[in-house]
């Protein structure tokens, strides 16, 4: 697989706590260059980088970020202000707890509620696959593809694991055909890249593709 084509997979990334608005340019800057899917972002910082990059790509944020254990009523308002403030995408993490508490219905409502308040934005649902056993990650794979949700994402990368092989091949395998795969995580290679692409999944959360393209400008350019 091309680099370019890769990179069209992208959202390029940068949710770290200590990431500042000189960064946060830094990065929507790289995305416009190189053509990424997204640049997935703080949402303290959605509506300046919204007005920052004037349309020339989308901005993704988090919602329940890491730990996904606010109440459906916060996530939702949270998705309010993200999409009042410009997110074209929104990546909220599941209440795992919940899922383990085996409470399906009240996890189906609030997707569907987050759903809802996307306003037809592109929603991704961060499960946090390294904390579920194999049966939890069946459930959730049932319960997204009945949600409404775009995405089943893997990982916050906060977390104790980032993606794996085994978990973004089970999961294109067990959602449904509308539903699609974010591997995000641990991304640290092209190969990485290349693999988790050939398994199923459309979108790659990282900042490392990026990086390796631009310490290596002539692989872009041919």
């Amino acid at each position: 697989m091309d680099i370019k084509s890769i990179l069209a997979t992208v959202d390029h990334t940068l949710l770290s706590t200590t990431a500042s608005w000189d960064e946060i340019k830094k990065i929507c800057d790289d995305g416009i260059q190189f053509q990424t899917a997204s640049v997935c972002i703080p949402p303290c910082y959605v509506k300046a980088a919204t007005q920052y990059v004037n349309g020339k790509i989308p901005i993704c944020t988090v919602i329940g970020f890491p730990n996904g254990y606010s109440t459906t009523a916060v996530k939702v308002y949270e998705t309010i202000d993200a999409v009042n403030n410009g997110a074209d995408e929104i990546d909220m993490v599941i209440p795992v707890g919940k899922l383990k508490n085996k409470e399906f219905d009240e996890l189906l409502d609030e997707i569907k509620a987050i759903k809802k308040a996307c306003q037809g934005r592109i929603l991704k649902v961060i499960v946090e696959a390294c904390l579920l056993s194999q049966q939890e990650k069946t459930k959730i794979c049932e319960i997204i593809s009945l949600s409404g949700a775009d995405f089943i994402k893997t990982s916050t990368g906060f977390s104790t694991g980032g993606a794996t092989r085994e978990d973004v091949a089970f999961f294109a395998k067990e959602v449904q055909p509308h539903v699609k795969v974010k591997a995000a995580g641990g991304i640290s290679t092209l190969a990485d890249a290349e693999d988790f692409l050939s398994l199923g999944a459309s979108r790659l959360g990282t900042s490392r593709i990026v990086k390796i393209v631009k310490d290596n400008p002539s692989a872009y350019a041919d």
